[in-house]
């Protein structure tokens, strides 16, 4: 029985996630990082409610066989820049550096579709230089998941967010062919993706929004 580490269990996707693996018999213990408490008692769960920005103050505890980083803000949530930047790149690479320190071989990783480290926006351009720094650690299972706008209902208003994807209800059925990956996608289809690639062997160290789909229905030929 394992270990897991789950980086941001407040948020939605984190959240679900944490829902799941209390529920997988393979997990023994689930580890909780994150900058406040979530308000749940479990025998599995263990919190650390820690400064996220300063992660590797926390490397004694950092020990577990996964890592499920599910660490993300906005624009609207985060307009500094230079605050966004340690959000959405520094804590995803400190949790990959500390699990090179901590020989922990597997690491899941929620970045974003469109992660493109030579992309002129800035959100794109920080997604993209976070996926290249994580790979560089080389752990042994490293899998970048690329989601495009993920659906569910959120604790935190994002007006923006939640028009957004009311329009993009209305866009799903013609996004077809090519476009399929940019089609919104369920927060439990992220979390079920994750947990199938940290108890399966598969290839491929970046997934796309589309193949996210597939791998959640375990057809494993993706095109």
């Amino acid at each position: 029985m394992k270990t897991a580490i789950i980086l941001g269990a407040t948020g939605l996707t984190g959240g679900m996630l944490l829902e799941k693996l209390l529920k997988d018999n393979r997990y023994r213990k689930i580890k909780l990082f994150s900058r406040k408490s979530i308000g749940i008692s479990h025998p599995k769960v263990t919190e650390y409610i820690v400064d996220l920005l300063c992660l590797e103050e926390s490397n004694e505890l950092f020990i577990a066989d996964e890592v499920f980083c599910c660490i993300g803000t906005t624009h609207t949530k985060t307009p500094n820049k230079t605050l966004y930047h340690k959000i959405d790149y520094g804590i995803p690479v400190t949790a990959a550096k500390l699990c090179s320190q901590n020989n922990i071989n597997t690491l899941l990783v929620i970045s974003a579709l469109g992660a493109d480290p030579k992309s002129s926006i800035f959100y794109n351009r920080t997604k993209g230089e976070m996926e290249e720094a994580v790979l560089n650690y080389k752990i042994p299972k490293t899998h970048i998941l690329q989601p495009s706008l993920i659906g569910g209902n959120r604790k935190e208003k994002r007006t923006g967010e939640y028009f957004f994807k009311l329009l993009m209800k209305l866009f799903n059925p013609i996004l077809i062919g090519a476009f399929k990956k940019y089609r919104t996608i369920a927060p439990e289809t992220i979390v079920s993706s994750m947990i199938w690639l940290a108890n399966n062997e598969f290839s491929d160290k970046k997934i796309l929004s589309h193949k996210i789909k597939k791998i959640t229905l375990q057809n494993i030929e993706l095109v």
